[in-house]
């Protein structure tokens, strides 16, 4: 027999999430960034190809602040979303499914990400 009188606890602040579902939740939310992001890209590319101007346009977004920021929030966008896929491929494969390898491979996958991030950072400035 159920329990109709279980509290129902939803403050999603307050829940201590182990670091695989905020990998996996990350997971999403880059893929739905990278997918909403695509009319941009294939815009500005589109832009880059029309004209001499258009180029000039394109490039010259490259020298700004805010430009850049949104090019590095992508690129860990990519980053991570490409490791913690490769990261799901090996759970598929049945490799590192117990807790403690899986709580390892998701802080390499975050560790990862961010260090692509870096290096990304430096080579833009």
């Amino acid at each position: 027999m159920e329990n109709k009188k279980r509290p129902v606890f939803l403050d999603l602040t307050r829940i201590d999430m182990p670091v695989m579902a905020v990998l996996s939740v990350a997971h999403r939310i880059t893929g739905i960034v990278m997918f909403l992001s695509i009319p941009a890209a294939i815009y500005l590319l589109g832009l880059s190809l029309s004209s001499p101007q258009g180029y000039e346009t394109v490039t010259s977004l490259f020298d700004s602040g805010l430009f850049r920021l949104v090019l590095l929030i992508a690129l860990w966008c990519f980053a991570h979303h490409f490791f913690a896929g490769i990261r799901y491929f090996m759970l598929d494969l049945d490799i590192g499914v117990d807790v403690v390898n899986g709580r390892k491979s998701a802080w390499c996958v975050l560790g990862a990400g961010l260090v692509v991030t870096v290096i990304g950072m430096v080579v833009m400035l």
